[in-house]
């Protein structure tokens, strides 16, 4: 196999199964090159502009919920309208910070030692948020309060971080607020599509000037690979938090991020 073509497969595989958990993503695609000895800033488009796929497959899974919004805000329903409110009001606050941050953002995307701490830290900090959040009392996206919403928004800028996860990032904040785990992740999943649709139409933008056929190409094979990834993972995720929470990730990061800091010592 073409070692680019393998190279696509792999971070495609990657990206499918971590955009939705609570585990980064982009710190997962950045271990990766770093451990398969790809260049990072060869890939760095590439691996925004393949987190499309993964949020095509929400649009997918939950087009009944989306339409069922779209139609209601025609005929002006109060549940659609606070439904996209609430979007709206969490997408505002990364806006705002990643377009006043992003030469910051951009020179952290290449650090795997940033990666691997905030892989740590975060993991410990699931396990503290599962322990001590208050009880949940908000069950549905619709019924979470506009300060609730702003909240999430906020503490979702957080992951600019590469490493600490922007489901990881939403869902903690949302707990945190008092919203019950399954509306926790899928408020997580619905604002990824307005912040991923902006940050990856912001890097074609861009680097419009230096895409070529080629380019498109191989960006079209990441993206299905993580479309049809994604499309298991966030069935498979919402099963597991309904009967284990979210304690494994939190596991799983600190395994993950200890070992990648040894490895990364040790080189």
């Amino acid at each position: 196999m073409d070692h680019d073509l393998l190279t696509i497969i792999i971070l495609g595989i990657v990206e499918g199964v971590t955009e939705f958990l609570p585990v980064s993503s982009t710190g997962h695609l950045i271990l990766a090159s770093e451990l398969l000895g790809y260049d990072p800033e060869r890939w760095k488009v590439f691996n925004i502009v393949i987190q499309l796929g993964a949020i095509l497959a929400i649009v997918v899974l939950y087009w009944r919920t989306l339409l069922a919004v779209v139609l209601g805000l025609v005929r002006r329903q109060p549940e659609s309208i606070r439904f996209t409110r609430n979007l709206l009001l969490a997408f505002f606050p990364a806006v705002v910070i990643g377009l006043a941050l992003h030469k910051q953002i951009e020179a952290l995307l290449g650090r795997a030692d940033v990666v691997a701490v905030a892989l740590i830290i975060g993991g410990f900090a699931i396990l503290a948020v599962e322990k001590l959040a208050k009880k949940a009392s908000i069950r549905g996206v619709a019924d979470m309060p506009a300060r609730t919403a702003i909240g999430v928004g906020f503490i979702q800028c957080l992951a600019m971080i590469p490493g600490v996860s922007r489901s990881g990032a939403t869902i903690l904040g949302a707990l945190s607020l008092g919203v019950e785990r399954r509306t926790a992740a899928e408020f997580s999943f619905f604002l990824a599509i307005p912040t991923m649709l902006g940050a990856t139409t912001l890097e074609l933008w861009k680097n419009r000037s230096v895409l070529d056929a080629h380019d498109l190409g191989s960006i079209g094979i990441g993206f299905g690979v993580a479309f049809i990834v994604a499309l298991v993972v966030v069935r498979a995720f919402v099963s597991m938090i309904g009967r284990y929470g979210f304690a494994p990730f939190a596991w799983y990061r600190i395994i993950a991020g200890s070992a990648a800091l040894l490895w990364l010592f040790a080189k």
